[in-house]
């Protein structure tokens, strides 16, 4: 349970994400910071810390920075820690996360009075109106499409030139992560899907979306790929892959387990 508002001894020793605008700060050599909190190397006084968890049985505190970085070698993405462990990167996700709740959850959207963070849970609190937020989550469904030893590949707008990835998009209201799932790769590449395999799931933090993952056989349907959205789309052989996202994502993953289970023998 993620704990806001502490108050920390002066020697407890902790590992700290400090976060601005969706950043964390690492040391020059590249390591979070780790000490009492009079030992930051970005002062701390007046700002809002919250225990996130534990990690090498050392607490884990968020501290949401809000003034400007001054030198912006220091900030990162939380994608840097896909590769330190599954462990860190949650808590790397988590952090980023749970700061920008704290930093888009100060005025209430429904009458614009100040909010207040709830004692006993991480929730903030219009005391005016009753209006009550927590963290947001987006789902997202990520489909990896197999049929006869190839596995559909797509490259987004967003995604540079050679790059490749399965397909991906986000849960719409009273929907069903299956029926995303459908839904998206029938808009972005025109093809039907069919016997969804539920693989796992991976917080993300780009900002606050949770991927769950599925494996899916082809159905029919020739690819005809969404305008401003899919650049190219292509069957690809699971033994001649482009270059696609590493193992530690769980597009990756995803990719991974299809040559495991439909690639050619």
């Amino acid at each position: 349970m993620i704990k806001h508002s502490v108050v920390l001894s002066a020697k407890e020793q902790a590992y700290w994400f400090i976060v601005n605008q969706g950043r964390v700060f690492l040391s020059a050599e590249s390591t979070l910071p780790f000490g009492s909190q009079s030992h930051l190397p970005i002062a701390s006084q007046g700002t809002q810390i919250c225990w996130i968890g534990e990690y090498q049985q050392h607490p884990c505190y968020l501290m949401v920075f809000d003034d400007q970085a001054t030198d912006e070698t220091q900030w990162h993405s939380a994608r840097v820690f896909l590769t330190h462990g599954e462990a860190l990167f949650q808590l790397a996700a988590r952090a980023t996360q749970v700061a920008l709740f704290l930093q888009t959850h100060r005025f209430c959207g429904q009458c614009g009075s100040a909010m207040h963070l709830v004692n006993w849970e991480l929730a903030s609190l219009c005391h005016k109106c009753g209006h009550r937020c927590y963290p947001r989550i987006a789902p997202c469904v990520l489909v990896a499409i197999v049929n006869d030893g190839k596995i559909l590949l797509a490259r987004s707008s967003r995604h540079k030139a050679g790059f490749f990835s399965v397909l991906a998009g986000f849960v719409e209201s009273a929907e069903t992560l299956e029926q995303a799932a459908i839904r998206e790769v029938k808009e972005e590449v025109g093809v039907d899907i069919t016997d969804l395999q539920y693989v796992g799931s991976q917080p993300w933090p780009f900002p606050h979306s949770l991927m769950t993952g599925f494996l899916a056989q082809y159905a029919g349907g020739e690819i005809v790929c969404q305008p401003h959205e899919i650049e190219e789309a292509y069957w690809c052989e699971l033994d001649k892959l482009p270059q696609t996202p590493g193992i530690e994502t769980l597009s990756g993953q995803l990719i991974a387990l299809a040559q495991q289970c439909y690639g050619r023998k």
